[in-house]
Parts: C-alpha cells; sequence; structure tokens
C-alpha cells in the first residue's frame, strides 16, 4: 500500500520543527497535528468556511452510496465521510454535497470542493496534477464478463492473454490490463465506464477489468439483459499491487493533512475496518485468480 506523505502548509507552519544541520543546511521536519488542533483549523481551511464540501460523480452506486443519496451516511464512503466529519469536529448538518464527473475529478487546477471520494485509485499520474490522502480502502482488481463467456472457466495466465478487454479511459483497471495481463489484443478504450459495459453486455469485448467492488455491483446489478436480468459474471480477483483509494484534493490543499489524521484515528480505533465489514464484507469471497 502506497501512502502519500504530505506536508501541511501555511497555516500549519508554526507547528513545524526546523533544524539546523552543521553544513548550515536546513531541514524541515513537518510534525502531525492533533485532532484537537485540527478542529480549530478546518474552518480556515475549507472551500466553503463552515461547511465541509464533499464531492462525488452520480448516480452513486451501491455498496458506496445507498439510493444514490451520499447525505443519507448509508453505503461505505457515504459513513466514512460522516466519520471524518465528525473526527474533525463538523456537524453532519455542515457536509454538503457536490456533484464531480470520475474523469473531472483528477485534471488539474481549481477544484469547488474540500475533496472529492468516488472509489478514486492513488496513482502517480494522478498525484502531479492532484493530492491525495492516506488510504480509506485498499483494493484488488478483477475480471467481469458475462456468465456465457470461456473466461469464466478458462482463466489462467495463459489463456487471461487471448482475450479481447476493454475499460474506461484513465482508469486503473485499463492500466492493470497493460502492465499485467499483456493481452495479445490491444484493449478497446472507452470515455465512460457505461460505454464499456454496454460493450460487454452486447458481446463487442469479453471482459472489463474494474476493481472488485464495483466489479461485484457490476455483474450483479450493471451487466443485465433486455429484460434486466443479470448475465453477468465477476470471474475473480487479481493479488493486492499496492493499489488503493484516496480523497482527491485540489493540489496543495493543506486541508489533507487534518483528514489524514482523521483516517489514521478512524484506523486505529477499528472504526474504518467495522465500516467495511458492514458494507463491504461480501468482496472477501471473491476467488483470487493470477494475472
Amino acid at each position: 500500500m502506497r501512502h502519500v506523505r504530505l506536508m501541511l502548509a501555511g497555516i500549519l507552519s508554526a507547528s513545524t520543527l526546523v533544524a539546523v544541520s552543521t553544513t548550515g543546511a536546513v531541514a524541515h521536519a513537518a510534525t502531525t497535528p492533533s485532532l484537537a488542533t485540527c478542529k480549530t483549523l478546518i474552518n480556515s481551511q475549507e472551500y466553503a468556511k463552515g461547511k465541509l464540501t464533499v464531492a462525488t460523480d452520480s448516480p452513486g452506486y451501491t455498496p458506496w452510496f445507498v439510493n444514490n443519496k451520499p447525505s443519507n451516511g448509508q453505503g461505505y464512503e457515504s459513513a466514512v465521510v460522516y466519520a471524518i466529519a465528525a473526527k474533525l469536529g463538523v456537524a453532519r448538518a455542515n457536509v454538503n454535497w457536490v456533484v464531480e464527473p470520475f474523469d473531472s475529478s483528477y485534471v488539474p487546477g481549481h477544484k469547488k470542493f474540500d475533496f472529492d471520494i468516488n472509489e478514486i485509485s492513488y496513482t502517480a499520474d494522478r498525484a502531479k496534477a492532484v493530492t491525495f490522502s492516506i488510504s480509506y480502502y485498499d483494493v484488488n482488481q478483477s475480471i467481469v464478463s458475462l456468465k456465457t463467456n470461456p473466461i469464466v472457466h478458462h482463466h489462467t495466465p495463459a489463456e487471461l492473454k487471448t482475450y479481447l478487454y476493454g475499460d474506461q479511459i484513465g482508469t486503473t483497471g485499463l492500466s492493470y490490463i497493460d502492465k499485467y495481463i499483456k493481452p495479445t489484443r490491444s484493449p478497446r478504450v472507452y470515455s465512460t465506464l457505461a460505454d464499456a459495459v454496454l460493450a460487454l453486455q452486447t458481446k463487442q469485448i469479453d471482459a472489463v477489468v474494474i476493481d472488485t467492488p464495483s466489479g461485484q455491483y457490476m455483474a450483479s446489478a450493471q451487466v443485465v439483459n433486455a429484460k434486466q436480468q443479470p448475465i453477468g459474471a465477476q470471474v475473480g480477483q487479481f493479488p493486492t499491487v499496492g493499489e488503493h483509494y484516496g480523497l482527491l484534493f485540489q493540489k496543495g490543499n493543506p486541508l489533507v493533512t487534518c483528514v489524514n489524521v482523521a483516517i489514521k484515528s478512524l484506523s486505529t480505533s477499528g472504526q474504518l475496518k467495522a465500516l467495511q465489514t458492514k458494507w463491504l464484507g461480501i468482496y472477501n469471497s471473491v476467488p483470487t485468480i493470477k494475472p
């Protein structure tokens, strides 16, 4: 798991320790603020003072959100946001949700939110344009296909190379195909995940590679026939390669340090794991296969 180490700038500069070496060089070592300190700082760091503005895409799918209503506190990502808010002393009524399309979230530039939560995997390329929090969920990639496709039963590493894959542009699933599966045919690239699902349903491609949680929902609820009956299968999930979901901030946003403190507290206390068990436990039953 790769965690992003970030230094809180500006307002927390007073809590930064400065050490002078014998050669005259100056080194900076950032201290970690306490939750109590963060509670006093958050109003001055928020996009809209007095409100924690949180972005996600629409629609928001189960089990990350329930009934496409992020504000109801149901679903893993909704619950995580309110747990973070509570740690930072932000009242539930002061959490404001806005819509941000997935593929726009990691575009560089000004953001009209404090952070985006949308199953966005940390990558080094994305981190050049935006800032990520530490992990709030460690994730594996998986294969989704049709129940009738040969890949369901024939998926040795050699066999996996023979299929035609499709995926949304810019996703870690597409990157995984190229880097680890290395198929003999170039994967088809779609502008949206919905387009990739349609291609799978109409047998234009054999499979989609997508994170395990999203893949479970795709196979059971999105890949359907004309009668809206599920026809998808989650073939299996791959061993972890260190991928994780992080909250996405505008590049250099100092709020990330306090949010990281909150996430670390939730992890240490076991609350984050409890939320994963409550909302995401089904993913542990997906068999592991080799790329």
